[in-house]
């Protein structure tokens, strides 16, 4: 671990999230690192890919930040492991859990690619967890290399029979994601094969997601909405679309950082990095405003050089 005289913020939030209702989110790894280097990733390409599991941060550190946050008394319905990179590769996860579930009744809820559910280690790790949503993002070996660009040590046929393990021995909540880019992973046959791997086992919610934020590769295109309804009918009737849910407001205590990114922003076109970086927010938590600005029409993005940039109207 690098010694710093500055004290890394590893939460961030809560942020108004799409599914989880108002989420306190929990950084364990640096800034992507990552088992995948996904098409579609709104963080930007991958850094360092690997299977390396390690502490990566100060596990004492998270806990104490988690302790503050939950006594300010802001609304939390989950403490949300995800961030900035694959949070089951730090050894610390299930320790982390196990904390976080004496000192709060607040759920945990785990945002994982699902790529080292294979590894039994990692799936006992996330037992004691409320909600573990997985991603399932290809239906075939080809597909899967295409869009999740995996470690070379990863199958596809690795990642689907650790996903069946751990339903098997998994109590809480399963929420299974489909992230579906257009003309990668949306065609009839593909789809088709989605549904027979789903049938394998039961899980308590099939969702369907779309590029919604700009991704690391700009060849990544979203599904429309109606799309997305026919491939919803065609696969469950326990799937739903993400893409549809009302996103709830910011809570007062956000805007002070809601009018500093604006500040920002009006001043010239920056990047999410240069915008994270100046105002020292956590890049996830910058994402949530700057979908929440852009949907409401407060900004617009425009790309320059292979980067996306944010500007005011």
């Amino acid at each position: 671990m690098q010694g710093s005289n500055k004290i890394r913020e590893y939460i961030y939030g809560p942020v108004p999230s799409r599914r989880l209702g108002f989420s306190l989110g929990v950084d364990l790894v640096p800034y992507k690192v990552c088992t995948y280097d996904c098409i579609y990733c709104q963080l930007g390409k991958t850094t360092k890919k690997t299977i390396q599991r390690k502490e990566y941060i100060e596990s004492r550190e998270v806990l104490l930040q988690i302790k503050k946050a939950i006594s300010t008394q802001q609304k939390i319905d989950y403490i949300t492991f995800s961030g900035s990179g694959e949070p089951t590769l730090n050894t610390n996860i299930g320790s982390l859990i196990r904390e976080i579930k004496k000192i709060t009744d607040i759920p945990v809820a785990i945002i994982t690619n699902g790529s080292l559910l294979y590894k039994e280690s990692i799936r006992k790790a996330l037992l004691p967890a409320d909600l573990v949503v997985p991603s399932l993002d290809a239906a075939r070996e080809s597909t899967f290399k295409i869009i999740n660009r995996p470690h070379s040590s990863i199958s596809f046929d690795r990642v689907v029979k650790g996903l069946l393990d751990f339903r098997e021995e998994f109590k809480g909540r399963i929420w299974v994601e489909i992230m579906l880019v257009k003309d990668v992973n949306d065609s009839r046959k593909e789809i088709e094969r989605f549904k027979s791997i789903i049938a394998e086992t039961t899980y308590d919610k099939i969702q369907l997601n779309t590029v919604v934020r700009p991704p690391s590769d700009k060849s990544a295109f979203p599904l429309s909405i109606e799309e997305l309804r026919n491939i919803k009918d065609l696969i469950d009737e326990n799937c739903e679309i993400i893409s549809e849910f009302v996103r709830k407001r910011q809570e007062v205590s956000s805007e002070k950082k809601e009018k500093r990114i604006l500040e920002l922003i009006k001043r010239r076109p920056v990047t999410l990095s240069e915008i994270s970086a100046s105002l020292g927010i956590n890049r996830n938590e910058v994402i949530k405003y700057l979908d929440f600005f852009t949907k409401n029409g407060i900004i617009k993005n425009l790309n320059f050089k292979g980067k996306t940039y944010y500007e005011s109207k």
